[in-house]
């Protein structure tokens, strides 16, 4: 009796830890958007500047695909909570070296920072998705845990850029990245006590893990997993894209700190449909969830972009929640946030389903097309130079394969390779 409490004060410890970096993961990866546009405020030309603003974001995922397959060898070698301190490690050098790169008044050194920045974050994807996956057993149950975790990584995705907003107002012009070192200051803060804790905190390891484990075949072989790295690609770029294009759209109209707001409303929305898909979860299967939000993303995206400035609408602006007109089009923006929320870990389910041993190798190169995170919304930015509205068919493109690949491609067609 006393063997089984303690498990499952083990396991519930083990959850707790869990949830915690999934919110860490989305506080370092949301710093990206808002500092980069700090730093593209000092170029002269606009076009130049959205550019130049999101090569932050860009160089954070491009991390994932250099360190996604390496992620996922070093978890399957060393375990859960080794691979958990050593990317909380990088995550508090990478904000230190951000922090450097306003002190030095250098591009490249905050790029630098960016991308082991980037290095943490996917090493603390590799560790808290199939964690909490295995932690849930697998199916409905592994999906609503990430569910969950998903929704504290929204809070923190809400409350990033509406503080970067907060502090440098309404005009970036003059900011440099030392007017958010307090945000700098609290990310390091943060990851050293995430460091004590981990490193004092019995982290339960899944059966195998840290052991070597003989391979029979590529985690490629499985045709449901090779279509699912591609939506994970599209997805993580859809989810950074549309926010990040927001801000560049309603700059103009309403100044960075409302524009900030407003992408912050997004994650906020994000939250609200994690939080429902948590409850949700346990009942409904993946498969369904991505059909019914990435059909109503499309809608929401492409009226958006038919509708344009035609039509306007009071939104809240900042933390009193006064409001001001806004484009409509910005509203169902803002609303695509509900549907991608239930997306990640429906879509990481769905790919990882029946893998067996290979989840871990899986969860590594699942990480590496993370990279789309950096490179769809910087395609994105190269149209939004020119027409911000327009840009946004490169997200409606990336949900069009999601639906594709949760109709037709998310089947394991490989059952008959062994996983035990």
């Amino acid at each position: 009796m006393k063997d089984n409490q303690s498990n499952a004060t083990l396991r519930l410890i083990t959850i707790i830890a869990m949830m915690f970096l999934y919110a860490m993961i989305s506080f370092v990866t949301n710093l990206a958007a808002p500092v980069g546009k700090i730093w593209g405020a000092s170029f002269d030309d606009p076009a130049q500047a959205e550019r130049m603003g999101m090569l932050g974001n860009l160089f954070n995922f491009l991390a994932y695909l250099v360190m996604g397959i390496p992620a996922g060898n070093i978890l399957s070698k060393y375990g859960y909570k080794k691979t958990a301190l050593a990317a909380v490690l990088l995550g508090f050098c990478g904000i230190a070296v951000q922090w450097l790169s306003g002190s030095m008044n250098s591009f490249a050194v905050y790029l630098t920072g960016a991308l082991i920045c980037g290095f943490c974050v996917c090493m603390l994807n590799t560790v808290t998705n199939p964690m909490l996956n295995l932690l849930g057993g697998g199916g409905n149950k592994g999906n609503q845990l990430n569910m969950i975790g998903g929704t504290l990584n929204s809070l923190s995705g809400t409350l990033t850029p509406m503080l970067v907003g907060a502090i440098i107002g309404q005009s970036l012009d003059g900011k440099t990245i030392a007017d958010v070192n307090i945000v700098l200051y609290i990310a390091m803060a943060v990851f050293a006590l995430i460091f004590v804790i981990l490193l004092l905190t019995p982290i339960a390891e899944p059966e195998g893990a840290g052991q070597q484990v003989t391979y029979e075949h590529s985690p490629w072989a499985f045709r449901h997993l090779t279509l699912g790295v591609i939506a994970i690609f599209f997805y993580v770029g859809v989810e950074v894209g549309v926010p990040a294009t927001l801000i560049s759209y309603l700059t103009p109209v309403a100044g960075f700190a409302a524009a900030g707001f407003v992408a912050g409303l997004y994650w906020l929305l994000m939250l609200v449909g994690r939080t429902i898909g948590s409850f949700v979860g346990g009942k409904v299967s993946s498969k369904t969830m991505v059909i019914c939000v990435a059909s109503l993303a499309i809608i929401l995206l492409v009226s958006a972009m038919l509708l344009g400035d035609s039509a306007h609408v009071a939104l809240p602006v900042n933390w009193a929640f006064e409001t001001a007109q806004m484009p409509v089009a910005a509203l169902l923006i803002m609303l695509v946030g509900l549907c991608t929320s239930v997306m990640w870990g429906s879509i990481f389910n769905m790919a990882t389903e029946g893998l067996g041993k290979y989840t871990a190798k899986a969860s590594g190169i699942f990480m590496m097309m993370v990279v789309g995170g950096g490179v769809v919304p910087y395609i994105q930015s190269l149209i939004a130079a020119q027409n911000c509205l327009l840009s946004y068919i490169v997200p409606v493109l990336g949900v069009a394969y999601i639906l594709f690949y949760a109709l037709f491609g998310s089947k394991n067609v490989n059952r008959d390779i062994p996983v035990a």
